[in-house]
């Protein structure tokens, strides 16, 4: 088992999703109300989009206790909802073990330092490998259902995540808020793949849910993923 995943991003109709030259720029109470209907459990962001929003600089940690045993650390699950930051190498700084009422969960792998995980435990934030090298994400989202009962994730990560996502073929829906700008430049999209064939594109196909016309010209549609 392992939770619904819907990508949830905002982008210009040329699908760009940086908005820093978008002035003036309305969208970010759209992109949160339409969120908060979809009623998901936990939201999931990469490392890159926690730095530029979420993170701190991360402290030294060398004072901190070394836990040498690779294993999941599960410091609650009893949160009413969950963030989860995937941070392959630790490189994060955290305030705390909460977010904004929702409980910090951080994604590695084993290349990460030992004092970093003791970093962790003394925050309370729970953690989960993903693998030794690489993030298994089909094994993540088995490990979110089975740990903390996440059953729907909204997955707002920056275009390398949400393609990772998508090229696995873990998404199951798109939530797109379409802003009224042409983009024109070439930075990054929805999902940045970087695959070059579109034969080795997983699901490729999808079904139109909802339509609907929000302020500001903002349009919001909603896409089921064709198996």
């Amino acid at each position: 088992m392992q939770p619904y995943v819907i990508c949830h991003m905002l982008c210009s109709i040329d699908g760009r999703i940086i908005t820093e030259n978008w002035k003036p720029f309305k969208g970010v109470e759209y992109y949160e109300q339409t969120g908060k209907q979809e009623k998901a459990d936990a939201w999931f962001c990469g490392r890159v989009t926690m730095e530029q929003h979420f993170a701190t600089e991360k402290p030294d940690v060398s004072g901190f206790e070394k836990v040498a045993d690779k294993a999941d650390y599960i410091a609650d699950t009893q949160a009413k909802s969950y963030v989860v930051a995937l941070d392959a190498g630790g490189k994060l700084g955290w305030d705390s073990n909460d977010l904004d009422g929702d409980r910090l969960i951080v994604v590695l792998t084993e290349k990460v330092e030992a004092e970093y995980l003791g970093y962790l435990r003394s925050k309370q934030i729970s953690y989960l490998f993903g693998g030794a090298e690489q993030v298994d994400l089909a094994a993540i989202l088995q490990k979110l259902q089975q740990h903390f009962n996440i059953n729907k994730l909204l997955l707002e990560g920056g275009g390398g995540v949400n393609g990772s996502f998508h090229a696995a073929g873990l998404i199951d829906e798109f939530s797109i808020l379409y802003y009224p700008v042409a983009d024109g430049t070439a930075t990054a999209t929805i999902t940045d793949t970087g695959l070059t064939s579109a034969e080795s594109i997983p699901h490729k196909h999808l079904k139109l849910l909802k339509v609907e016309q929000l302020g500001d010209d903002v349009v919001w549609m909603k896409y089921k993923v064709q198996r």
